[in-house]
């Protein structure tokens, strides 16, 4: 719990100190297989719970995920939680995405997949490649939207 207080901290001193919104990307959780539009594992559906405590207090005022059902899920207790419906956008439409995050009015939270998030990083302005092991779900990516877009990659339980 200690460590989600901390991540908690971070995330509301980089959306004070940037005039600008914030954007948490994160990967969806833990999957259930490895069918194309696999659906959460009981793990998945608690690290998603886990997520949703971590943000709650975040001013997330939208939430994007991918048309797959595991993004949808893993954002699921963040929506219920604040009231924010989620927006699909296709999972490989970066300036789509991009495009929709720039309109948005306060921070946001986009959950994507391994192989989305390094290329919506780079479309965010984040010049640092971005890697994702195959088997993590930790990772908690928040990039501010100011001129100089910056880069804060974070770990979660």
């Amino acid at each position: 719990m200690k460590m989600l207080a901390i991540v908690l901290s971070l995330l509301i001193v980089v959306s004070v100190v940037s005039a600008e919104p914030v954007v948490v990307i994160v990967r969806h959780a833990e999957k259930a297989d490895n069918s194309e539009d696999a659906e959460l594992s009981a793990a998945g559906r608690a690290r998603a719970e886990i997520l949703s405590r971590i943000l709650k207090d975040a001013n997330i005022t939208a939430i994007f995920t991918s048309e797959r059902k595991r993004t949808q899920q893993t954002a699921e207790p963040l929506s219920k939680s604040t009231g924010v419906a989620p927006t699909v956008v296709p999972a490989k439409e970066y300036s789509v995405l991009v495009s929709k995050l720039r309109d948005v009015k306060g921070n946001a939270m986009v959950v994507g997949h391994g192989n989305t998030i390094p290329e919506l990083v780079k479309a965010l302005g984040i010049e640092t490649p971005v890697q994702i092991a195959d088997a993590d779900y930790s990772e908690i990516f928040i990039v501010t939207l100011d001129s100089k877009p910056q880069l804060m990659r974070l770990h979660y339980p």
